[in-house]
């Protein structure tokens, strides 16, 4: 199959290079391989690896910056995205400070500690 279609095989050969990236041990070698691998992309002339490489050169010292400390920002868009739903549910706050309430309540993962039982 990679013989009848030349292009798909080096499409593959770049997709399991790339992965390679995760495994660099440091900034130094992550930039080498990165550019490295941007070269062998524009000489391949796929159009749609040219676009991702396009995009790993806007994202180059995020993607770096992955490699060395694996710290993402999956966290905060956690927050963002529960702060975007509070803003939605009530349709607006009458001030700042109750929106700012809402927001430590759904994402401060704050714990009160109710009485269990009546007296």
């Amino acid at each position: 199959m990679i013989k009848l279609y030349p292009t798909l095989g080096e499409a593959y050969r770049l997709k399991v290079l790339f992965n390679d990236l995760w495994e660099m041990p440091d900034k130094p070698a992550a930039n080498a391989f990165l550019r490295q691998w941007c070269r062998e992309v524009d000489a391949a002339k796929i159009p749609a690896f040219m676009k991702f490489a396009n995009t790993v050169r806007a994202h180059w010292s995020g993607i770096v910056h992955f490699v060395t400390s694996r710290i993402t920002n999956g966290i905060l868009e956690n927050i963002n995205s529960k702060i975007q739903l509070a803003k939605r549910r009530d349709r607006g706050y009458r001030n700042i400070n109750n929106f700012i309430n809402m927001i430590y309540l759904l994402c401060g993962k704050l714990k009160f500690d109710y009485p269990l039982y009546f007296t």
